[in-house]
């Protein structure tokens, strides 16, 4: 009997361990830290070994394999030793995609990844597809094909979930960006982490489909060093007919194989430029998927956007108010700040990741007359900051930042919770961020 090993105790591992129970394997699960009481339930029914707050390596190293939670980095201590024993280390979905004949659309990228993945999920299934939702949202893949059946999985994969996938493909791949994020865990070399992000592409063959925006300079680079037998699909804002998708007039035009439809970007649920190439990417996906375009663009129009992104909170003595908790990165907060009018009071701060702020000084220099700084240490925001705008103050919690924003904005403006950083610091992740903010605007 296969003995599979599961580091990470969370969506995830749990759904590899329960995958594995399912096939017939021995399987046991390990978690450092304390695994959440619905994930000890559903241990507890499938009968699956675990244990949480140490690891017992006796356990562990006589695996025949380990399927590694993609927060664990490939530099654990513990994942050094299995690999230099020879124990295969493997993804949750690599595991997943050996048991299920399902497409795999799979959706990458620095930015945009789960607006993209959950505006092609709505497409498909309001298209009436039998549609899986997986990877960084929705439920564990390995879970679904264990308990579930979808025709196709519509995937957000981040670069660690790619990190450790070998035979699994994608039969459509999307690439909507690079930019810098998560440089720590490549060695803070921007190279391994667009391989790493490269990574989406690999085993697919002329029958798939690699869709990219095509004025990327990173992908365009990357994409000349390497050969792919994958069908290209580009796109961009520019009015470029050699595009699959782009600009024209405002209307987004999309042409798949001669088959052309457009829609008037006004008429696109979800607005800003971004959300523009997001629903490029959605659209080609759907129409090679050969969902109609009438029902592409009804599903457009009635998208709902996503919780924590340009999130629209309330207007109060006219100021709007919103929550863009997942920018964890300069250039999320790039496409934040592009798609705002001039008056901004913008919230910066938290976990800094190695950020670059150059990408974003113009903008702020045009658009914002003040900032807030909201983390445990923000001296490389006011080193970066400081005489760039009128006002830079610091808050130490959510309820102080908003108490100062509220005094700072006036008649029009707008207050952007855009933090360029992680939450680690003062907040349980950008979830909490998110909702400790909307939870202040609504009680002021």
């Amino acid at each position: 009997m296969k003995r599979l090993v599961v580091i990470g105790g969370g969506e995830s591992g749990v759904g590899a361990a329960v995958l594995a129970k399912v096939k017939g394997m021995d399987v046991f699960l390990t978690d450092m830290g304390e695994i959440a009481p619905r994930y000890k339930e559903v241990l507890e029914k499938w009968e699956i070994s675990w244990e949480a707050g140490h690891h017992s390596e006796d356990k562990i190293l006589n695996a025949d394999e380990i399927v590694k939670s993609p927060g664990v980095p490939l530099t654990a201590p513990l994942i050094v030793k299995a690999m230099a024993k020879g124990i295969p280390v493997i993804s949750e979905i690599e595991l997943a995609g050996r048991y299920t004949d399902a497409k795999m659309v799979c959706i990458t990228g620095s930015n945009g990844k789960t607006t993209t993945t959950l505006l092609t999920y709505h497409i498909f299934k309001e298209a009436g597809l039998n549609v899986g939702l997986a990877g960084n949202v929705g439920k564990s893949l390995a879970m679904q094909v264990a308990t579930e059946h979808h025709d196709v999985y519509v995937i957000e994969l981040s670069s660690f979930q790619l990190d450790n996938m070998y035979d699994f493909k994608a039969n459509i791949a999307v690439m909507l960006n690079i930019t810098p994020d998560h440089l720590d865990r490549y060695d803070h070399k921007m190279e391994n982490y667009t391989a790493a992000k490269f990574r989406i592409m690999q085993n697919q063959t002329c029958d798939d489909a690699f869709i990219y925006w095509a004025d990327d300079p990173i992908i365009s680079a990357q994409l000349k060093n390497m050969q792919s037998e994958a069908r290209m699909y580009p796109f961009s804002a520019r009015d470029d007919k050699s595009c699959t998708a782009y600009l024209d007039n405002g209307e987004m035009v999309i042409n798949v194989d001669g088959d052309q439809w457009s829609m008037p970007r006004a008429e696109i649920a979800i607005q800003g430029l971004h959300n523009v190439y997001n629903s490029m990417a959605a659209s080609i996906s759907a129409s090679l998927m050969h969902i109609k375009k009438e029902n592409i663009r009804k599903a457009l129009a009635s998208f709902e956007a996503v919780e924590h992104r340009l999130e629209y909170v309330r207007t109060l003595n006219g100021v709007r108010y919103i929550n863009d908790s997942k920018a964890t990165n300069v250039n999320s907060t790039w496409y934040a700040l592009e798609s705002m009018s001039e008056g901004v009071v913008l919230i910066l701060g938290g976990k800094d990741k190695g950020n670059d702020y150059s990408e974003i000084e113009q903008l702020v220099k045009d658009k914002v007359v003040a900032i807030v700084c909201l983390g445990v240490d923000n001296s490389k925001l006011h080193a970066f900051f400081d005489g760039k705008v009128p006002v830079v103050e610091d808050a130490r919690s959510m309820q102080e930042c908003i108490a100062k924003c509220h005094a700072l904005a006036k008649d029009g403006q707008t207050v952007l919770l855009s933090p360029c950083c992680a939450s680690f610091d003062l907040f349980k992740s950008y979830e909490d961020r998110g909702a400790q903010f909307k939870e202040c605007v609504n009680n002021l």
